[in-house]
């Protein structure tokens, strides 16, 4: 008999009934194809080493797979491969069609929220054209990295296209939800570039007191950016910042966050959005050499420790009292997709949170229990001493609770009161070491099915079990209570009272695949805390936001002309989702003001691969920005420093770089110079040109115009440069 060794299993995301497992690439390199839940499988040989695998997020038979070049004398080199299954019902002799994107394809950093962290991303339908595109990072001849799109099944040279010019830093791709974001690091300082809606990259702007040293996306997801930077001052710590919806302006919310490796050694960044309730946040954060666990109501504006539960498991008071003496929450993510993070909430089940923490003056990892809020957040209770593993079941009508994997068990704990009581239930004759469990959430099927081993050198084991019978009932309108969200007894939680129902603890009735648990919502008068301070405003004590030290409240943040108008902040913004009226809502919202000219400042000149050499009769690219000014008003002369030099009227029209090749050998000055009514503003590099060179010529973008200067080549030459490739200048 053939056995095969199995290394990981995958359920496809848009059809539940079909599973693929990769084998042991150590022993063979196959795939095991199921169509009927992992029945039947058929089994296929593929000629390549599958590390992991993406499912396309609507397409089910297009798969990414990302594996080891074998044609590759470096053993690191990467290459992706597209899987498309065009049936699944396969002959014996039908294999999946395996196109490779390129050779010369390396991995993204991070492409959807907690996914592999090294396959490119699919795209996102209604926000990419082509349901096939792909986004990945290239490596180019020259060994650098470029962020391009391509087809899955075209991705050579002539079918990709280049959203950002030039070359980024390696592995700082993310692609997440509305947005793609980059890092490119020059003369060791790094610089973030943010595309909303597949628009233009912007720079991201971070308060000027912060020098970046990384940059973490934490979430994405109801359209702004939480990201956890580490600044110039921290070592083993983040803090947590907060962008408009566009996510190009950050202010800080939360300083010191707790930070950890995974077993990979990515990132994992102690911060939790809490599931079902709009603007709840839980975070771990250092101070005074303690990791202590706070909890957020209105998206990062305020903060506060976690009130500890009165009484432990028997029912012993619990002598904690804050601010001494807290609850802490572990924070982090389940290496294991079939295990439950160390924290859990559920869309469908708003406020009730399961973790494992512990009770005392810091956050420790020794003597953890079980704990659970049924108020999002503002009460806790004990429920276990131990760590289990708790899923949630029935739209969280009931919780599921198994001991840790370390520890053989035949038994499983069924709650139908939000942890108050537990049932004990058997499901294996013999002690089981549970690595997992899968479950169609959401959904009518009440089958569990657990796997694991009953010792380390057993086959894997499957247990099914249907949990149908713990509700003999549909729950109907007399079997449900109703809850309101508060914030330590304040009934507006951003910007509205909300009620909700629950099912009445202990009712054995199962609530239905359309079970609501919003009743209603109620707008609430804007107060000062439905705002969070501007970018370039900070909150003071009095809990008024005001400028900060380093912001020039005449300067706009955004581009702004002469003759036109803008949006001025009064330093507040309304909180992302708050849903507050009147009240204090039209005197902090921005107001309409004229824009006034603009001296030119902040002018930045550098060659768009970082680089001061090149070889003679190469096109070098040059990157401009300007960070204050009229753009509109403004005039850029850029001088080569080998007598050529163009000019611009208008910088906005410039395009997004400008290329020039030499003609001699030698070191050259190159200077861009902006210039408005108000003043001008200078930057300059130095470059070294190597080598020989047959003829020189000047290649530049829509709106420039040539300056020859004497003895310089007359304008014919400069006619023949049109017939060499554009690039573009950035300017913002």
């Amino acid at each position: 008999m053939i056995r095969t060794m199995l290394s990981y299993l995958y359920v496809c995301p848009t059809n539940k009934r079909k599973i693929l497992i990769l084998s042991d690439p150590e022993v063979e390199s196959s795939l095991l194809i199921s169509s009927d839940e992992g029945a039947t499988f058929q089994k296929f040989n593929i000629n390549f080493y599958i590390m992991s695998l993406l499912f396309h997020p609507t397409q089910e038979n297009w798969i990414l797979a990302y594996s080891h070049d074998q044609r590759s004398n470096n053993k690191d080199s990467l290459e992706t491969d597209c899987l498309l299954l065009e049936q699944w019902n396969y002959a014996v002799h039908h294999y999946p069609s395996i196109l490779p994107l390129s050779s010369s394809i390396t991995p993204s950093l991070s492409c959807y929220y907690r996914t592999h962290p090294s396959i490119p991303c699919w795209a996102l339908s209604g926000l990419d054209k082509e349901a096939e595109l792909v986004h990945i990072e290239a490596r180019t001849d020259s060994g650098q990295m470029q962020y391009i799109t391509c087809r899955a099944q075209k991705c050579s040279e002539e079918g990709r296209l280049y959203p950002f010019s030039g070359r980024i830093d390696t592995n700082s791709l993310v692609v997440q939800d509305k947005y793609i974001f980059l890092q490119l690091t020059t003369a060791g300082r790094t610089t973030y570039f943010v595309s909303y809606q597949r628009g233009p990259f912007r720079t991201i702007q971070l308060p000027k007191y912060c020098l970046p040293k990384d940059m973490h996306i934490v979430s994405t997801d109801e359209g702004q950016v939480l990201a956890a930077v580490q600044e110039w001052n921290e070592n083993d710590t983040y803090s947590l910042y907060i962008s408009d919806t566009p996510g190009v302006y950050f202010t800080r919310s939360l300083p010191n966050l707790r930070t950890s490796r995974g077993l990979a050694g990515n990132l994992i960044v102690d911060v939790y959005k809490v599931s079902g309730v709009s603007g709840l946040i839980i975070a771990n954060k250092k101070e005074d050499m303690q990791m202590r666990t706070y909890i957020t109501y209105n998206k990062g504006q305020t903060w506060r420790l976690l009130q500890p539960p009165a009484k432990d498991t028997t029912g012993h008071d619990i002598n904690c009292n804050l601010p001494s003496c807290s609850l802490h929450l572990h924070l982090q993510m389940s290496e294991n997709p079939y295990t439950p993070d160390t924290i859990s909430t559920k869309h469908s089940a708003p406020g009730i949170i399961v973790a494992t923490g512990n009770i005392g003056p810091e956050l420790s990892f020794s003597n953890t229990g079980m704990f659970i809020s049924s108020d999002a957040g503002n009460t806790w209770r004990q429920i276990f001493e131990e760590e289990h593993s708790v899923w949630f079941l029935d739209h969280g009508g009931a919780l599921l609770a198994v001991t840790q994997s370390a520890v053989p068990t035949r038994h499983l704990w069924i709650s139908l009161d939000e942890g108050r009581q537990w049932d004990k239930l058997s499901f294996s004759s013999t002690p089981l070491f549970v690595d997992g469990v899968l479950m169609t959430p959401e959904t009518e099927n009440r089958i569990i099915t657990f796997f694991g081993h009953f010792s380390y050198h057993s086959d894997w084991q499957l247990i099914k079990i249907d949990y149908s019978s713990l509700f003999g009932r549909k729950c109907t309108d007399g079997d449900f209570q109703t809850w309101h969200l508060h914030n330590k007894g304040e009934m507006c939680v951003m910007g509205e009272k909300q009620m909700y129902m629950k099912r009445k603890p202990g009712t054995r009735c199962t609530l239905g695949r359309e079970y609501s648990r919003v009743v209603s919502a109620e707008s609430c008068i804007c107060t000062l805390y439905d705002f969070e301070c501007d970018y370039g405003f900070e909150r003071q004590a009095s809990g008024k936001c005001a400028p900060a030290f380093w912001y020039d409240v005449n300067l706009p943040a955004h581009t702004c002309s002469h003759g036109q108008r803008f949006r001025n902040s009064t330093g507040y913004r309304r909180v992302l989702l708050n849903n507050c009226r009147e009240g204090l809502k039209d005197t902090l919202s921005p107001r309409m003001q004229q824009c006034k000219p603009i001296v030119p400042s902040g002018l930045q000149l550098s060659t768009i691969n970082s680089q001061l050499t090149a070889v003679l009769g190469t096109n070098i690219t040059f990157r401009v920005a300007l960070q204050n000014g009229d753009s509109l008003s403004t005039s850029l002369h850029v001088d080569f420093g080998d007598g050529i030099s163009v000019s611009y009227s208008n910088i906005s029209r410039l395009g997004d770089s400008i290329t020039h090749t030499y003609r001699v050998a030698g070191i050259f000055r190159v200077t861009a110079r902006a210039q408005n009514s108000q003043g001008t503003d200078s930057s300059s590099v130095y470059l070294h040109i190597t080598s020989m060179s047959r003829g020189a010529y000047l290649s530049f973008g829509t709106g420039g115009r040539h300056q020859r200067k004497r003895g310089q080549p007359d304008s014919s030459a400069v006619a023949q440069s049109a017939q060499d490739r554009y690039l573009l200048l950035v300017v913002q």
